[in-house]
This record gives C-alpha cells, structure tokens and sequence, in this order.
C-alpha cells in the first residue's frame, strides 16, 4: 500500500512515497520506495526490517536511513537515492549500553485473529527480574497475571513500532509483575487492505472485543507463564470503550479493568469519526445496553473539561452501570482535557491493578439490585 509522498523531483521525473506491506515481517513498517511519475521502475530506498524515516539531502542526491523496532535500538545508513542498492551502514546502537542502563527488551508477537486467518502484530512486554519470563521460558509452574493495553482504531491502532524504552508506561507497568500486551484488533489500521480497515464498519461496539480476546488466549498457549484466570484491560478514548465493552461481553473472562474518556454511546460523539466508520444512518449499539453485565471491577476516569469525548459519555455509562445495580469506581480529573497523561494517571492505572489483579480470587463485588 502506498503512503505519502516525500519528494517529487519534475526535472528527474521521479516521486520518494512511502510504503506498506511489500516487505517480509510486520506490514506495518514504514519503507520508502522511488518511482517514475508514470508508477514505473519502483526501487526500494531502505533496508532493513523496521520503522523506517528517511532525511532526504538538499539536492535530493542523497539521505539518511534510520530505522529501529521496538526490540532493536536505531541503526543508520547512508542511502543514494540515484542508486539506491548502494546504501552504508554508519552506526549501530549497541544494544548492550541499553540493557546495561536497565532496558528491557520487549518481545514482537504475532497472533491469529479470532477467525483463525488473519495476522495480528504487537508487543508484549515482561518484568526485568523475573527468571520465569526472562528467557520466555516454555513451560513453568508459575504464573502471572496479563494485562491488555487496547485501542481499535480504526484510524489508527496506536501499536509501537519505532524503538521507544517505556511506551504508553508499558513496560513500567510490567515491572510490578504483569506480563502487559497491545496488539491490534481486525479493523484497527488504515495501513492494511480494505477488508482489514473497514471489519468494524457498521458495529463499532464490538468490533475489537473477540481479537482482544483471541489474542490473550493463543498467547497463553505459547507461553505458559501467562495465568487466564487473572486477566485485566485498559485503555484511553477509543480503548476505553473497548474496554468497558470487553468486560460486558466476557464478564467471566476480565476481572480488572480501567477505561479513560471512552466514547461509549457514538451517537453522541463527533460526527467526523462516528459516521465515518460507522456509517450514516446506522443504529450505533452502545455499551450501556450491556451495563447488568458487569462482574469484574471497573474503573471510569475522565477529564473535567474534556473537549474530545463529552464528559456526559462517562456519566451516561456511570448511569447505566447504576441503574444495573452494579459497584465500580469512577475518577474525574479537574481542569483536564481528553489526553489524560502524566505521573498521577500513570500511577492511579498502575495501583488499581495491583489492589485488584494479584489477587488470586475475585470476589462479586456487585450490588443487589433491589425490585
């Protein structure tokens, strides 16, 4: 598939785009190819499986290549554009200073979607000190809880690629003894063929739910450190929608989770997004229809003055969930806007997984809901 165009040289008659899923690996990975402006005699300009970014010279003669995954650390070549097979490694990250600072490298997955086919790429991430995770050993007594960090798109599935040390506070969140994963759903990326990009058009309740679950599920059968009976899920906006609506369609399967600003009735929210991916005049399902679902504990937060999602999403599921008879847990940020970043959100995330996950049982902890 074919991306942006970074340069159009009219005297050579050329373009510099960038480029999906030609190459082996992750069909995510950003390369850069050149072609006549006829769509002839395409080359490849970067090597090397990645997240590429190219910095073209002045002239347009030449450029340098850097690329990086979330599991390897920058590298960097000097690429000629007028003969692009001749491109020069100048330097290589020594992965070693990284891991000596305290890195941890994170494992690239690649799991099967629900129905069976379709291939879906993502991060797991593991505790530094932990022997039973950190060779991925295959098999163990010993088990720990799994953590899904989710969002659906479908403008964008917010996956990592390019080499970051704490994504998303991921890796941070694993130190305290999870395993914590985010993979995408069908339907999550633009960056993929049409069937891929357009599964949720038409249901955007519950598009993402049975990959977000599939996943978790082939991955405990890979390694056997993951424990299923304590499984937890959170995320931001359009994660936190999957969130909530991940634990009231498998209440059984989610004990714990945390859903920030999500955007639970899209009727209600912009019309940009909503119709687009849903589709005009389509009746929209929301999650509150699902509200005496509820079994695991559940955490709402979002931002006072939020200017993205309506705070009156939060509420209206917060209604709903009270009408069910069910007990969760809300959080409302003062003076914030959508993007709920910072040490104190970080940390309020981080402490209701360990109150709530590491222990082994899970008691119900719902209302009676009176006639």
């Amino acid at each position: 598939m074919a991306g942006r165009i970074e340069r159009i040289d009219t005297l050579r008659r050329e373009i510099i785009f960038l480029g999906y899923g030609q190459e082996a690996g992750d069909p995510h990975y950003t390369y850069y190819y050149k072609a006549k402006l006829n769509g002839r005699s395409q080359q490849l300009l970067t090597y090397g499986n990645g997240e590429h970014s190219l910095q073209l010279s002045r002239d347009g003669h030449w450029a340098i290549d850097t690329y990086s995954r979330m599991d390897m650390p920058p590298v960097y070549n000097i690429v000629s554009i007028d003969n692009p097979k001749r491109h020069y490694e100048f330097f290589r990250s020594d992965e070693a200073d990284y891991l000596k600072a305290g890195w941890v490298k994170p494992t690239l997955v690649n799991v099967k979607a629900a129905d069976g086919v379709t291939d879906l790429y993502g991060v797991m991430y593991l505790p530094s000190n932990n022997s039973r995770t950190s060779h991925l050993v295959p098999r163990t007594s010993n088990k720990l809880p799994i953590i899904t960090n989710v969002y659906p798109g479908p403008q964008d599935d917010q996956i990592p690629r390019r080499f970051t040390i704490d994504e998303n506070g991921n890796q941070s969140l694993a130190e305290l003894g999870f395993v914590v994963i985010n993979v995408q759903p069908r339907g999550s990326s633009p960056l993929r063929d049409r069937d891929f990009h357009t599964y949720g058009y038409g249901n955007l309740r519950d598009y993402p739910v049975a990959d977000a679950r599939q996943t978790i599920l082939e991955l405990a059968r890979q390694y056997a450190f993951i424990d299923t009976t304590r499984v937890g899920i959170y995320g931001h906006s359009g994660g936190g929608f999957e969130t909530v609506t991940s634990m009231l369609t498998y209440p059984d399967f989610y004990k714990v989770g945390v859903a920030a600003s999500g955007n639970y009735d899209n009727r209600a929210y912009i019309q940009w997004w909503a119709e687009t991916y849903q589709g005009y005049g389509r009746e929209i399902p929301t999650a509150m229809e699902l509200a005496d679902r509820l079994k695991g504990r559940l955490l709402l937060m979002t931002g006072e003055v939020d200017e993205n999602v309506p705070v009156a999403s939060t509420i209206r599921m917060a209604d709903a969930l009270q009408r069910a008879g069910k007990r969760f847990d809300m959080m409302v940020f003062p003076e914030q806007g959508h993007a709920l970043y910072g040490a104190y959100y970080q940390n309020i995330i981080r402490y209701y997984f360990l109150e709530h996950l590491v222990k082994p049982e899970q008691q119900d902890i719902n209302i009676v809901k009176h006639q």
